[in-house]
């Protein structure tokens, strides 16, 4: 087939008859990129500009003489990031880590020396072959000491995008040629959500497609976003960012729908969508939704044909619905003295739901929480009760403010991604991959340490953990997002040793015994997909300038380490990193043929600086969540027991847990907001940040454009403010049991009294590392919240479930070090 390409100021493409010409040829696929530059404009500058990919778009690189000056957003994006500067100054940063580093005392006197003086910044620099001859040794020591079980290497975290640098899958690639470890299963994300739904909808269901925002406005009449807010979250992807999410909520707004925004905080999203804010209090969402649907049950608002054909156990959850069961119905009158929300307005808000074609979009912040499985559970029952799955514009959605949920998926084939040579297939993300001698559930690394050998129960099974003396950590900031900070560092004494890949000196990396520099994806090549949905385009993460200092990737540091160990060959495979990127690149082509479209060689792909952009069918335009199941429950059955929706499991029921019951329940939480157990008076929600990715780029010129006096932000509303004779701008103390940190104090009406946010992600910085329980100068809000899990099954983080006071800091200002170079 003739190739005949058309030029335009934004698109070098086949033309559409090309496309098209002829019943099953192959089609090929056109890139997106920049204009060429034209001869005088190249004369007038040396300037390099250089097309790369990360979690927060598609970017060119600026290079002047070696040295990256700007990263400047892809054309194509529709609603580029404003965190790109603090991409570039990742780079540069004076956290930077330079050299490979170990901390003196375990240098000198072995390992689990002066434990108490891990974070205190006192290292000696190495060479990298002592570097790794130092991490091999110690590897060979701890498992023939203490058996292979010993090594922790479920590293987690939101490291970097791209199919061969996935440090994470290299940790473990390494570790499982040269022995075993224990592995983590689930993720902070979801890790509540995820357990749950496979017994209620049939798969994990949390990071799959939403019905898509076309659809949405031209069927939806009213968005309820509860605990959602895409966009501020959609700023990034797992992958490279497409952002959808913005031309989405534009299409949504212009359709005319009614929003409803269900949050203690009014969103970025609620504003742009003119929403009707309603604040009820934190960590009383199923009671809230109990009230809503004993209403629709009482007033006869629910769809019972809908129940009866496409549910299972709406018989048996009724009893506990209407309080046969236990003597309390769930009237919205019960739910008010609970949520907040008037009961009146709840059973508004049935008629509402019942009365329109509705959308309940959930977040994933619901279920960080003492008892998170309930909520997502609960509110599938509520929307099972109304009757709308499977219609355009109804249901419920779980990803719409993750990576661009609801952008519709293109027709492309799926980079392959380095595996982690356990001879295990992995489906999904590599989070989610298993290997190693055992597994504990991803938050519950401090609770093993602590507590070798004790029985517990996780998902219907009994497991042992592990005695661990060895941590291993690559492309994650376990100092960040692992709740209850003091209860941490009593469980780290117990590591002999911690070894961290990091680019920057967080916590992490100041409270290792190892410290080797990695590069940061800006300065070695990868290849990514665009849009953890929609997956537009393939993009070539290309190199922007050589790694700084004496920083080398993830890929040459654990083949080095495999090498010592007499594995090099076999994890290298005798290819490099272009070796690998061209391999992956082909087999996608392979699968792209398969589907009749030609991709073209990879040396036209990686040298034209343009992503490679995928068709786009109508009918994924359209999509509907859970359209086919409503067509025909038989066929496409969900994978529950009963594939069906299931509001009563009898799984779950077998396994008799006192925190999880089989149905949809209100359980009331350890602590909460007039809670009857509570001891503080403010609840704190932790948010994700507007200017940072969890902890990535808080070590970046980005947080000048939030800090106030050096310090993480602290919301809170004007009556509390008022309350304790705060000022905007003061510098104050939060605290509680668990800790104490200082923050800035901002003081604003889109909070709710009674609540104060700050960010998750900020740096943990102990005035005096030494002390357990030390003031944090700069404001790590997991030094208020719990550790405990969400209950039995799940065994997930409780990162939203914290209550905490704050007051003026009347103290001299200790200074902010953890953004500079250690002692």
């Amino acid at each position: 087939m003739t190739k005949t390409y058309k030029n335009t100021s934004d698109d070098l493409t086949l033309s559409k008859r090309d496309f098209l010409k002829g019943a099953g040829a192959a089609a090929a696929l056109g890139f997106t990129g920049l204009p060429l530059l034209s001869r005088g404009a190249l004369a007038q500058t040396a300037r390099k500009s250089i097309l790369s990919g990360c979690h927060w778009g598609v970017f060119y690189g600026l290079v002047d003489d070696g040295r990256a000056v700007e990263f400047k957003p892809w054309e194509g994006d529709p609603a580029p990031s404003p965190q790109l500067p603090g991409i570039r100054d990742s780079i540069y940063s004076e956290s930077r880590i330079r050299y490979p580093m170990v901390r003196r005392a375990w240098l000198e006197q072995g390992p689990g020396a002066d434990l108490d003086g891990r974070g205190s910044g006192d290292f000696v620099r190495v060479s990298w072959d002592k570097a790794i001859e130092l991490v091999a040794n110690e590897l060979v020591r701890v498992r023939e000491k203490y058996g292979q079980q010993a090594v922790f290497a479920g590293s987690y975290g939101w490291k970097s995008p791209g199919k061969l640098h996935n440090c994470q899958t290299l940790l473990r690639r390494m570790m499982n040629l040269t022995g075993s470890y224990t592995n983590s299963s689930g993720d902070y994300s979801t890790g509540a959500a995820q357990v749950i739904l496979p017994y209620v909808s049939g798969s994990i269901e949390v990071y799959e497609q939403c019905t898509t925002w076309k659809n949405l406005s031209e069927n939806c009449e009213l968005m309820v976003f509860w605990g959602c807010n895409p966009l501020n979250n959609s700023q990034i992807s797992w992958q490279v960012a497409d952002h959808g999410a913005w031309p989405g909520v534009e299409m949504l707004k212009k359709s005319g729908a009614k929003v409803l925004c269900i949050d203690p905080v009014r969103t970025e999203t609620c504003k742009a969508l003119n929403g009707e804010w309603i604040a009820p209090r934190p960590h009383t969402d199923v009671a809230m939704m109990l009230g809503i649907a004993h209403t629709l049950y009482e007033e006869n608002l629910h769809d019972e044909d809908f129940l009866d054909r496409y549910t299972t156990g709406f018989d048996k959850f009724l009893p506990y619905l209407r309080g046969t069961s236990d003597g309390t119905p769930k009237s919205a009158d019960w739910a008010e003295q609970i949520c907040g929300v008037p009961a009146d307005q709840l059973r508004d808000l049935a008629r509402r739901f019942a009365k329109n074609r509705t959308m309940l979009a959930l977040g994933y912040s619901t279920q960080r929480q003492h008892h998170g499985e309930q909520i997502h559970w609960m509110l599938i029952t509520l929307a099972s009760m109304l009757g709308q799955i499977g219609l355009p514009g109804g249901g419920y959605g779980l990803s719409y403010h993750y990576s661009s949920g609801g952008s519709p998926t293109h027709t492309t084939p799926i980079l392959k991604a380095i595996d982690d040579a356990s001879g295990q297939k992995s489906e999904g993300a590599a989070w989610l991959a298993q290997s190693g001698s055992l597994s504990i559930p991803v938050s519950r690394l401090v609770e093993t340490l602590l507590n070798p050998g004790k029985k517990m129960q996780f998902n219907g099974h009994e497991i042992e953990l592990p005695l661990i003396k060895l941590a291993y950590w690559a492309g994650g900031n376990p100092f960040s997002h692992q709740q209850d900070r003091n209860e941490m560092l009593r469980a780290w004494r117990e590591l002999d040793t911690f070894i961290v890949h990091d680019v920057q000196w967080t916590a992490s990396a100041r409270h290792a015994d190892i410290v080797l520099p990695a590069t940061t994806s800006y300065e070695r090549n990868d290849i990514e997909q665009v849009g953890d949905y929609a997956l537009s385009h393939i993009v070539a993460m290309k190199k922007i300038v050589d790694p700084v200092f004496e920083a080398r990737s993830d890929f040459d540091i654990f083949a080095a380490i495999a090498d010592k160990l007499g594995k090099g060959y076999e994890f290298t495979q005798g290819r490099d990193e272009m070796d690998w990127i061209r391999g992956i690149y082909e087999a996608a082509k392979i699968e792209a043929r398969a589907k009749g479209m030609e991709m073209p060689v990879f040396d036209v792909f990686w040298d034209s600086n343009k992503p490679l952009k995928f068709p786009q069918s109508e009918a994924a335009a359209d999509f509907v969540r859970h359209a086919d199941f409503r067509a025909d429950p038989l066929l496409n059955a969900l994978g529950t027991a009963s594939g069906k929706f299931e509001l009563y499991s009898t799984a779950i029921e077998k396994y008799h847990y006192d925190d999880c019951p089989p149905h949809p329940s209100w359980i009331e939480p350890i602590e909460r907001l007039d809670g009857p157990t509570t001891r503080y008076p403010l609840h704190i929600a932790t948010n994700h940040p507007q200017m940072r990715l969890h902890s990535q780029l808080c070590g970046t010129v980005n947080r000048k454009s939030y800090e106030i006096a050096e310090r993480e932000p602290c919301w809170m509303n004007p009556k509390d403010a008022a309350a304790r004779g705060l000022s905007n701008g003061d510098v104050v103390r939060v605290f509680n049991d668990r800790g104490q940190i200082l923050a800035g104090l901002t003081i604003t009406d889109e909070i709710r009294p009674g609540v104060v946010r700050i960010n998750e992600g900020g740096w943990f910085d102990p005035v005096n590392p030494r002390e357990i329980g030390s003031l944090d100068a700069y404001g790590d809000v997991n030094n208020l919240t719990t550790g405990v899990a969400t209950s039995k099954l799940a065994q997930s983080n409780c990162g939203h479930t914290g209550m905490a006071e704050v007051e003026r800091y009347e103290g001299n200002l200790p200074p902010v070090t953890v953004f500079s170079q250690p002692a």
